[in-house]
């Protein structure tokens, strides 16, 4: 893909992505703007399907909401209410750090600066600038396996991981495109650009993508 082909990439998959449902956090954002929500979630959404931690989540939130409420629970019964998701019993030391963290030291407000919320126990650049856009409306770019693998199949970016990738992306992408890049990539990726045998046949990016790494396709 060409730099300049980012525009119409752009434009195409917002006409495409309407017909497939949104991603998890992105439904929670139209929804809510809850910060703490979003930034729990997130944490819960780690190495774990969608599908799943939409049943979670919610399961968790009727019982503790806030960082408050989530500190009167101990890390076996948050484990209780989490399981299955992935990695649960360090997941539940996690929520309990990030929960005593923020009323500690930020009034028990999720805080909407990068460096800030990457302090928070467990949270890395991924959650980080999906809570900085998601629940603040803020300019990042927040690269999971979609993204960078998209990013990479494209051409648009060389990188090996998802770290180097958002350093690539925030040279490359036009600014104009950082708050809906992850939200279009990561619904792209589950439903058309899969990471093994992609629909290529039903894709309308097909002329702009180089396809690197793509073995088969449907």
């Amino acid at each position: 893909m060409q730099i300049e082909q980012i525009h119409t990439a752009i434009e195409i998959l917002r006409q495409e992505i309407p017909q497939w449902q949104p991603a998890l956090i992105d439904g929670m954002a139209v929804e809510a703007r809850n910060p703490y929500k979003i930034l729990i979630t997130t944490i819960l959404s780690l190495r774990t399907k969608d599908t799943l931690t939409e049943k979670i989540a919610p399961k968790l939130f009727a019982v503790a909401d806030t960082p408050t409420a989530m500190l009167k629970l101990s890390a076996d019964e948050i484990v209780e209410l989490i399981y299955p998701v992935g990695f649960y019993r360090n997941k539940s030391k996690s929520i309990l750090a990030i929960s005593q963290m923020l009323l500690d030291y930020h009034d028990g407000q999720v805080p909407d600066e990068l460096d800030t919320l990457l302090a928070l126990p467990g949270v890395g650049r991924k959650t980080a600038n999906l809570v900085l856009t998601s629940s603040f409306g803020k300019p990042g770019i927040c690269v999971d396996i979609h993204v960078h693998r998209i990013s990479n199949r494209w051409g648009y970016v060389e990188t090996k991981t998802p770290e180097k990738t958002e350093f690539a992306l925030r040279d490359k992408l036009p600014s104009e495109y950082w708050l809906e890049y992850n939200r279009l990539l990561v619904v792209f990726g589950q439903n058309l650009c899969t990471p093994v045998s992609p629909w290529c046949s039903k894709c309308k990016l097909t002329d702009l993508c180089d396809q690197v790494g793509v073995t088969r396709t449907r």
